[in-house]
């Protein structure tokens, strides 16, 4: 018989699951890692929250761990790298607190609306300062949502309730889906200048960090409202204070900081800013939602080998795993390569196989495909959910099996099209092992793609290669490999690096600037 710990405080909801599936249970809370490390050796499964830490030393005394359910989103108390070294399978529910958070954000917003903080604060301390605290409706007002997936569809469906506009600005909304949640899709520079509130439902990526930036703020229109129950980081902290201070910004919500626990914020004390202590997923109803969804998720694993919400490996049967292993990561930075160069607005993606890779279960590699590709905009994506996620959007997937000869043993070819039309990338095996570029945009160009790399556009005339290599030079920027290719002589032509670090934005603006440049993007693989 299976056995699980819960060692974080639960919804006795989840013990009662396992005991009815035939899983003997133990709750033990409050554990030093020493004592966590002293018995975890007697477990198949380890069930927990956030305050129980699964680290490497805890992961080496589980020799029988099979599985770890976190019971919520964040994993950051999970050594993920290591449990994957382990054969440990860790999991999360990322959608079972998506209705809370949603309505918190939709409390601060009416919170901010109506100023009912100050005006509790005055009222109990004595004062009746009615004239003092003049609110705005909500009703008729515009409100912009900064990521429309999961949460922010809902918020989306509660604002349109209140009578609001709503418009959103979401890489991956397509318009078929925004004309099925009644919001106006536009671009974020369109969304700041007519937003009257704006709220952010998006998770902390490269791409995502200080989206709220001082220079987006600014463009905000004069008195907009914003409320972060999202992700710290989202938002300059500082950029918010000054828009406060100015009267720029009307008044702002914030659930979660850069910082957390936050303490000594210096938005604290700021007129018309709101703060609460990253309550956004609590609630009754959805602790118990995520220890539902966890004990069910272990159990099937545990009882079944059934993979739901998994971020370290795909749903695979046992004898697949070895053989699809590489195609996955070569279909994953494909996905990731068309993610980064234009995976805006996707309608649809086309996921064709040749060769040897025909033969296969096109199953995992499409999810994989789903998973670099979307990854590149959130951070909760993984092969499993991937696929969720892109018909939660609307998107199509085709999955395509040719038998005609190719010039490659094995190829796999990623089609995505968006309001730009369809763009292609394709890839092999070198050695059934290694992933290899082998096309990209119909450019023959044979790359690698690991780690950063520099991709650049530009047009095929002498003397580019050496302007380019001395700028990266003169900025102390080491290439580690360099791989050309071009439609015709004199044509269009593409180039990817790989570089040791990342290239900052000024270096990219001036690569840009080169003579014959049409396009200059920093990519991560890996």
């Amino acid at each position: 018989m299976p056995r699980v710990l819960i060692s974080d405080q639960m919804s006795p909801k989840a013990a009662e699951i396992f005991k009815a599936r035939g899983i003997e249970v133990d709750e033990i809370t409050g554990l030093t890692k020493d004592q966590l490390i002293e018995i975890i050796g007697n477990y198949d499964g380890l069930a927990i929250r956030s305050s129980t830490k699964v680290t490497k030393d805890v992961l080496a005394a589980a020799t029988n761990l099979k599985v770890v359910g976190r019971a919520g989103i964040g994993v950051d108390n999970v050594d993920i790298p290591a449990a994957s070294a382990r054969g440990v399978v860790v999991m999360n529910t990322p959608f079972g607190n998506s209705i809370t958070t949603a309505e918190h954000a939709i409390a601060l917003m009416f919170a901010l609306a109506r100023q009912l903080p100050e005006a509790d604060a005055s009222t109990q301390a004595g004062k009746w300062e009615k004239n003092r605290f003049m609110g705005v409706e909500l009703f008729a007002k515009t409100l912009g949502l900064i990521g429309c997936g999961n949460i922010g569809s809902i918020v989306a469906d509660r604002a349109i309730g209140l009578k609001m506009k709503v418009i959103a600005y979401d890489p991956f909304l397509t318009a078929e889906r925004a004309q099925d949640l009644g919001v106006e899709k536009m671009t974020l520079d369109e969304l700041l200048a007519r937003a009257d509130f704006i709220t952010l439902h998006t998770p902390l990526t490269d791409s995502t960090r200080n989206v709220l930036s001082a220079e987006n703020l600014a463009k905000a229109k004069p008195g907009v409202r914003i409320i972060n129950c999202a992700r710290g980081g989202l938002i300059d902290e500082a950029a918010l204070k000054a828009g406060l201070d100015s009267g720029h910004i009307g008044g702002a919500a914030l659930d979660v900081f850069a910082e957390e626990p936050a303490k000594a914020s210096p938005l604290f004390g700021t007129p018309n800013f709101i703060s609460t202590p990253h309550l956004g997923a609590s609630t009754d109803e959805a602790q118990v939602n995520v220890a539902i969804q966890v004990a069910e998720q272990l159990s099937d694993y545990l009882l079944t080998g059934g993979v739901t919400n998994a971020l370290n490996v795909p749903s695979l049967s046992a004898e697949e795993a070895p053989r699809l292993k590489p195609y996955m990561a070569l279909a994953e930075r494909l996905g990731g390569l068309v993610g980064q160069l234009g995976g805006e607005g996707v309608t649809s993606v086309t996921v064709e196989v040749e060769g040897a890779a025909a033969e296969l279960n096109i199953k995992p590699i499409t999810a994989a495909v789903l998973a670099g590709l979307m990854r590149t905009h959130s951070d909760t994506v993984n092969m499993v959910n991937a696929p969720y996620l892109a018909r939660e959007r609307n998107i199509e997937i085709a999955e395509v099996r040719h038998e005609r000869e190719t010039d490659y043993h094995t190829l796999l070819r990623v089609t995505v099209r968006n309001r730009d039309g369809d763009r292609s990338v394709a890839g092999t095996l070198f050695g059934m092992t290694k992933p290899r570029l082998t096309e990209i945009f119909g450019i023959t160009v044979e790359a690698d793609l690991s780690g950063r790399m520099l991709y650049i556009v530009n047009e095929d005339k002498p003397g580019f290669i050496g302007r380019l290599g001395s700028t990266l030079g003169e900025a102390g920027v080491n290439i580690g490999t360099f791989h050309l290719g071009r439609r015709d002589a004199g044509e269009e032509a593409i180039l990817l690096l790989s570089v040791d670090e990342a290239i900052p934005d000024p270096l990219l603006a001036s690569i840009c600037r080169l003579p014959g440049v049409k396009d200059v993007r920093g990519l991560v693989f890996g």
